[in-house]
């Protein structure tokens, strides 16, 4: 299948790099800053409590659904209040945390590809994680990153693509977004009115009978690939 791309939007968190292992050292980080800051506290605070803190976000505070950054700055707050400390340090905390969660390994073909695709056409970023681009040192080949914490609202809203495009100066159509996730990423980008790419990296079926992607591919480079064969007229080079 061919159409005109003139931009291209990206989701990151298993787009670009696998989620997993950033914040599994992202929560190794913490283990280690609760171990020299709060001692007393380092052995209450396990994991695991961690992430009955981290349910209890969904439930008493519903407003920050859309902002990850929030929901673990409301959580280190309330584990220095219950270990007696300064909540002052949940700033120093936070850091120790988000430093290590930028921390991402790249998938093999993600910088060759995103390198070759921002030389065709604008790319943005479009995730509702608060991975930082900037931190991790992706943020030249990209016009701009949206996150659902800085709009307001998250993917699969079709208000954040909406804003994407606008930010872009492109129309929905003309606008491909690309990302691992069925729901947040190509049945939201389908319902805003952009093209699709599934990143399908796992080889899983397709679960859905309403909605397809317009695209389909195993890594970035295949999508690089496709992009180079489309004749010249269907992209609009990156200025």
């Amino acid at each position: 299948m061919t159409f005109p791309v003139r931009a291209i939007t990206l989701d990151l968190d298993d787009t670009l790099w696998p989620i997993a292992p950033a914040i599994d050292r992202a929560e190794a980080a913490l283990d280690a800053w609760l171990a020299r800051r709060l001692p007393h506290a380092a052995g209450f605070w396990t994991r695991e409590e961690r992430n009955r803190l981290r349910a209890l976000v969904d439930r008493e505070r519903p407003e920050l659904a859309h902002d990850m950054t929030a929901q673990r700055q409301w959580m280190l707050e309330r584990m220095l209040q219950a270990s007696g400390a300064d909540a002052a340090l949940a700033e120093d905390a936070f850091e120790a945390y988000f430093a290590a969660r930028c921390e991402v390994e790249h998938y093999a073909d993600s910088v060759p590809a995103l390198e070759r695709l921002a030389a065709r056409v604008p790319l943005a970023a479009l995730s509702n994680g608060n991975a930082c681009l900037r931190r991790i040192g992706l943020i030249h080949l990209f016009r701009f990153q949206l996150g659902a914490r800085e709009h307001g609202a998250a993917k699969p809203d079709p208000g954040i693509f909406h804003a994407a495009c606008a930010q872009l100066g492109r129309a929905p159509g003309e606008v491909l977004h690309v990302g691992d996730d069925v729901e947040m990423d190509v049945v939201g980008a389908h319902r805003a009115g952009l093209r699709s790419c599934w990143l399908n990296r796992d080889g899983r079926a397709w679960p859905r009978h309403d909605v397809r992607p317009d695209l389909e591919f195993a890594d970035l480079a295949a999508l690089a690939d496709w992009l180079d064969a489309l004749p010249s007229h269907r992209i609009r080079p990156a200025a």
